[in-house]
């Protein structure tokens, strides 16, 4: 049997290591891991995959791994592969939920001997097709930041599973004919046999709640899953983790709320306040120590999380010391920020990173 390395040989005595978590593998091990940035998640959930395989004889086909994009499979493919070969590597699914949607519709097409829709052929077709309707419904031909805009509502009422209603009452607040427009893009989209990305879920969600065939062969072909960056799930992916994973009941997420940015994409952070809502019998880790950051960082960071009211109540600890000072630079104008940075990269002797806050920041 492979020896699995402790955490410890990268991150110190203190480390969280697979002993932590007391993975019986039986049906019905259902965690999740909340923690802080820093604090070694991505890491516990690969040398959590080594552990299933080498130690309790899970077979590596039948676990599947999901996140956020196509890069952070392919990141964790690789972090796997470092540590477990190449061999095993290749015998994982690390996908993304968008990934194992197309493979759920494409399987029902097989099998059903129906021709699945095809994705839209690129975005610029999703643009002109939106231009054309909004034109056709609000009587105006609209900014391209209102067609962008567009493309953000429909992506969110989809992946947050919204109501008719619900979807009525966001038009309302955003002053625009949503339902009508939403309505019309979906009905012309259905028209020429095309889907766009978010259809892939809502399509694949209703394979697996319609049809048991389909549902029974990805829940014996996927008996254990892994989720990395939960708080970028969306409410849809979600349910079909849950589904998914309702036999075997093996689901094993990790993510930290307090990380969520991508609300407007409409991930669904949510559903890691309200895993024990969602699982009664699942269980909720707390990894609290920051394994990346120094300690003044850390304080800092803690300082002005707490700040957040939905999170899981969870204090960040440094297990590295305090290293260099944080300074606050008080500049009154975005000239004199770009004098001082100016200044900055004049005096610079050692590798310095400047963080903005959007690209619009960036350009001057």
């Amino acid at each position: 049997m492979l020896e699995i390395k402790d955490l410890s040989v990268q991150y110190g005595k203190q480390a969280p290591t697979i002993e932590h978590f007391n993975l019986s593998m039986k049906k019905g091990e259902i965690i999740s891991v909340v923690g802080e940035s820093g604090s070694g998640k991505t890491t516990v959930l690969v040398y959590r995959l080594g552990y299933m395989i080498y130690c309790k004889n899970i077979m590596p086909e039948k676990i599947l791994t999901l996140t956020y994009t196509v890069a952070a499979t392919i990141e964790m493919r690789k972090r796997f592969a470092g540590i477990f070969g190449e061999e095993m590597a290749s015998r994982l699914e690390f996908r993304t939920i968008n990934g194992v949607c197309a493979k759920i519709i494409h399987y029902c097409g097989v099998r059903l001997g129906i021709k699945p829709y095809n994705l839209i052929p690129d975005e610029g077709f999703k643009v002109k097709l939106l231009t054309a309707i909004y034109q056709h419904i609000q009587g105006s031909y609209p900014l391209e930041s209102d067609v962008q805009n567009l493309i953000t509502l429909i992506t969110y009422a989809k992946n947050m599973m919204l109501s008719k209603k619900e979807i009525e009452k966001l038009g309302n607040q955003e002053k625009i004919k949503l339902l009508e427009i939403y309505e019309m893009y979906n009905r012309e989209l259905s028209r020429k046999s095309l889907m766009d990305y978010d259809d892939q879920m809502v399509y694949a969600l209703n394979l697996l709640k319609s049809i048991p065939e389909i549902l029974e062969y990805f829940q014996e072909k996927y008996q254990f899953i892994s989720v990395d960056e939960a708080q970028d799930t969306s409410k849809v992916q979600h349910e079909i983790i849950r589904i998914l994973g309702g036999k075997y009941k093996n689901i094993f997420m990790v993510g930290d709320e307090d990380q969520s940015i991508y609300g407007f994409r409409a991930a669904y952070p949510e559903a890691l306040l309200e895993f024990e809502k969602t699982y009664p019998n699942g269980k909720i880790l707390l990894m609290e120590e920051n394994f990346r950051s120094n300690g003044e960082i850390v304080v800092a960071a803690d300082r002005f999380i707490q700040k957040n009211t939905l999170r899981h109540k969870k204090k960040m600890k440094a297990f590295r010391p305090n290293n260099n000072k944080i300074r606050l630079i008080d500049i009154k104008t975005r000239k004199g920020q770009y004098k001082y940075l100016e200044k900055v990269v004049t005096d610079c002797e050692n590798e310095t990173a400047v963080l903005y806050r959007d690209n619009e920041s960036i350009l001057p």
